[in-house]
Order: structure tokens, then sequence, then C-alpha cells
């Protein structure tokens, strides 16, 4: 079985523009994206930037440099938030609070573009190494893919959560009619995965990582371990018209969040600290999460193996029904 890492590296061989970013990630370098010469667009000075729960736009919202690389440029961010998960940050973007989302999964994204928004992707992410997980406690008696036949497990809908779910019955040979899929947002999958009214679920970091300390649960399907390629990705959303009409600030907003990026690879304990400052959560979480030392290894658009992959995933998101139909991602991305 191809594991998450392999798939991830044969990604970054293809390609020698992958491969200088994956040494550049490594070495805690956001990659140098060379640019067409191009005419860049702008009719504004400020930026609302999306931020949730964890991830690159909290930790960049608490230290400030983001704010002040920007500033530099004459621009003015203002940040909307904090989302629970993508899909509202998605809502507000659509409906113009927002001109970005933040570093949210690329799966709602794509449910929101075949429902008609006109969102695009600027640029993408991989962190790694990733915890996201199907839990069950350690006393429900689920100890395996095929125990969670007959049972109730909670996941966010046409998203991370539950395209996990899927493969894991998948690859183990199980029916998905055989479980029972209970559609929950984080904020209410939460406490009922806490109080046993679901029997898993499927979440990401850091809430699954507190879930597991909190509830005493453990991984019963992982996706770093046990996914055999990689499906969801993270990425940077605006609308078209937002794109199109203010590239220059598009530019500069992936410029800085790149930097963002690689502090917080360079940096995994005190970037864990302050996103433990807005999650309160338990130090044993915290250290659990700066020991993985993740990476942040961006992408954008014209990165042409990249692109592939990402349509393999969409493929198989849409063959599956995840999301309602299939789509050519190169489509809905918008390279600046």
């Amino acid at each position: 079985m191809t594991t998450v890492d392999q798939r991830r590296r044969q990604l970054l061989q293809s390609g020698g523009m992958l491969l200088a970013g994956a040494a550049a990630a490594a070495a805690g370098v956001a990659p140098s994206f060379a640019q067409e010469p191009k005419k860049l667009t702008r009719n504004t000075d400020v930026v609302r930037l999306g931020w949730g729960r964890g991830g690159i736009p909290l930790i960049a919202r608490q230290r400030g440099v983001l704010e002040k690389e920007l500033a530099d440029k004459g621009i003015k961010v203002e940040w909307v938030g904090p989302f629970p998960n993508h899909a509202p940050s998605l809502q507000a973007v659509v409906g113009g609070s927002a001109d970005f989302g933040f570093w949210g999964s690329t799966t709602p994204a794509l449910a929101a573009m075949l429902a008609g928004s006109e969102l695009v992707f600027n640029g993408f992410n991989i962190y790694s190494p990733r915890s996201t997980a199907v839990i069950a406690k350690k006393t429900s008696g689920i100890n395996s893919v095929a125990d969670l036949v007959g049972k109730r497990v909670a996941v966010n809908k046409a998203g991370l959560g539950e395209f996990l779910v899927v493969a894991a019955l998948e690859q183990n040979g199980i029916d998905r009619s055989k479980v029972e899929f209970v559609y929950l947002n984080p904020p209410d999958a939460a406490p009922a995965f806490a109080q046993g009214k679901v029997d898993a679920w499927s979440m990401w970091s850091p809430g699954v990582d507190i879930s597991r300390f909190e509830n005493d649960a453990k991984d019963v399907f992982n996706e770093g371990r046990d996914i055999k390629f990689l499906v969801d990705y993270s990425s940077l959303v605006s609308t078209r018209q937002f794109s199109e009409e203010n590239s220059e600030l598009v530019r500069a907003v992936l410029d800085a969040y790149y930097k963002e990026g690689e502090w917080q690879s360079g940096n995994p304990a005190e970037a864990e600290r302050i996103a433990q400052g807005e999650g309160k959560y338990a130090d044993e979480v915290r250290d659990y999460l700066a020991s993985l030392k993740r990476v942040n290894q961006f992408y954008e658009p014209k990165d042409t193996e990249f692109v592939q992959e990402f349509q393999r995933a969409a493929d198989w998101l849409a063959d599956r029904k995840i999301i309602k139909s299939h789509l050519k991602v190169a489509d809905h991305s918008v390279q600046v």
C-alpha cells in the first residue's frame, strides 16, 4: 500500500518546480514561484481574511507579522471570523463579508463551486504530518473500521470528515450503507461525541487531538497513516471577480502567508503555544501537536503536476458522490 508520505514524495519528484518546493519547505523556506510578466490589478487597499480555530490564519492573526508585511504594501488587513470549519468561511466569501476564506479543506470548496458559487482556488498547502482521523472512545468496543458497521459516525457533509469515513470503509470492503452518517459541523459534533450520542467522529486537527485527550479516545482510521493517497488539501479561496480585479492583493496575500507558513514550520513549539491560547486546550494536546513538527508546503495553480494530483482527488470524490459531480479543477483556479 502506498502511504501518504510515499505518495507525496512521488508527487514532488514528478516535476522540478515541485521538487524545489519540497526542498525549500524541508529547509523551512517558502517556495519561490517564478511569475510570468503581467499587469497586476487592484481597486482596494483593504483585504478581509477569514480565520478559524486552528491553522495558519489563526497564528498569523495572533502574531501580527502578516499584517505588518501587507501594511508595508499599503494594504490594511481586517480579520473575519472565527469560523468553525471551511463551509461557513466559504459562505462569507460568497456573501461578500470576506475576501478570502482560511486555508481550509478543498472538499467543501469543490462542493460550493459545483453548487454555482463563483469561487476560485488561489493557492494550496499540504501540511505534514497529518492527524485527521476517525476516532472512537477506548471503551466503545470499536477497535477497527469493521467495528463501525451499525454505528453512528459524526462527519461534516461533503467535507474532510465524510470523505475520510468513505475511504476507510472502501479500503476495508464495507458498503457505506452499513454505517450511519450523522451530519454535524464540529461545534455540534464535539459534544455529541463526548456525550455518546454518536459512536465515532471523523475530524481534523486540532479538534480531533483535543477530543482524543478529553474523551480518552483512539484512532480507528488515520489520514496520515492509513489512506492510500491524499484526497484533501488546504486551500486559499476567493471569488473570481476579486481575483481578477485585485490580482495584486491576491499575490501579496499569498506571499505573506508563505512567509507565515515558513515561520510556523520552523517554530512548531511557539506556533502551538499561540494556537493553544485561542483553543484553550490542555498542555498535553499542545505538546503532542508541537512534537509533530509540521511542515507547510505550498503550491499554486500553475504547478501542473500538483493540479493533476488534485484533479485525481476531485474525481475520487465525485465518483463516490461526496461531491455531486465531476469538474475540471483547473477551470476553478486562478494564477496571479
